[in-house]
């Protein structure tokens, strides 16, 4: 395995984040120069010597063992999800060349899950958040992805840009910034993606949000969750939403938005789907940038 800057920069910021108190280290007496813990106390709490961790710090070409990452882990207290990109920082270094893959497609059987949940509002979203395709009520609530520029079909990137989305969303800020962690999930994964790395820089340059955000390295993979909103044609609605990952492509989900039965929100989701265009189809698929990118000469 070999290490990339980001993942030398991931520990970093999650050492910072950390009090002494919290790792279980002894503060010690003194004013610290940084936030969190110090480098010589998360290697002394994950059993490692400090210089081999200054080098684990710094991206250097070493192999540490999966013992050694485990200790490290359990030393900056990383959930699950953190741990499993920490592992992705290291895998996928930033250094290996590869190739794009293809462009991602919609089943038909997708399209026909999606059409027969017509009633709530479903996304199908790809790689990066890439909204591939979704069912009339999900761009009744959210937004016309199909109608877009094919560039700004993304789901991230109409929540952090888009004035529409802080006002539907009454938690705005915790929800763009569980999307922001995503992203990085996303990129972590795949390091090389040129149009990935378009989209944060696209994101820090017009949102300092997202720079802060970007600069602490959080990262996000709720499979559920509820989202309070306003809409402005049917006012106040709470969903419970479900994140489902299809099991043949880790890089496609669903993501189905629900109300309780007999509650306020189910009645405005219903009044909301009258209120729609009866002429609009059920279901649209997304034509994304990725979708739109050449084929590759040498793969026709």
């Amino acid at each position: 395995m070999g290490q990339s800057a980001e993942f030398g920069k991931f520990l970093k910021a999650m050492r910072s984040r950390l009090a002494p108190e919290d790792a279980g280290a002894d503060a010690g007496s003194g004013a610290r120069r940084v936030p969190g813990l110090r480098r010589e106390e998360v290697a002394r709490l994950a059993g490692v010597s400090t210089d081999y961790y200054v080098r684990l710090e710094q991206g250097r070409n070493i192999h540490p063992s999966r013992a050694v990452l485990d200790s490290v882990s359990r030393a900056l207290r990383l959930d699950s999800g953190e741990h499993a990109h920490m592992m992705d920082l290291l895998e996928n270094c930033a250094a290996t060349t590869r190739t794009p893959g293809p462009a991602q497609g919609v089943r038909p059987a997708l399209r026909q899950f999606l059409e027969a949940v017509g009633d709530v509002p479903a996304l199908l979203l790809g790689r990066r958040t890439d909204v591939l395709a979704g069912n009339r009520m999900a761009f009744l609530l959210f937004a016309d992805f199909p109608q877009l520029p094919a560039p700004e079909r993304n789901l991230t990137r109409w929540l952090i840009l888009d004035p529409q989305a802080r006002e539907l969303f009454r938690d705005w800020k915790t929800v763009a910034a569980e999307a922001a962690g995503a992203l990085r999930v996303d990129v972590g994964r795949h390091p090389n993606d040129a149009q990935a790395n378009q989209l944060v820089g696209e994101l820090a340059v017009h949102s300092e949000h997202f720079r802060q955000w970007w600069a602490g390295h959080r990262v996000a993979t709720r499979s559920s969750g509820i989202v309070r909103l306003h809409h402005p044609a049917v006012g106040d609605l709470e969903l419970s939403f479900e994140n489902l990952v299809l099991p043949d492509d880790p890089d496609q989900q669903l993501r189905v938005f629900s109300a309780k039965p007999g509650s306020p929100s189910a009645d405005a989701l219903l009044l909301l789907g009258s209120l729609g265009a009866p002429a609009l189809p059920e279901l649209t698929e997304v034509v994304t940038a990725e979708a739109l990118r050449p084929a590759d000469p040498g793969k026709q």
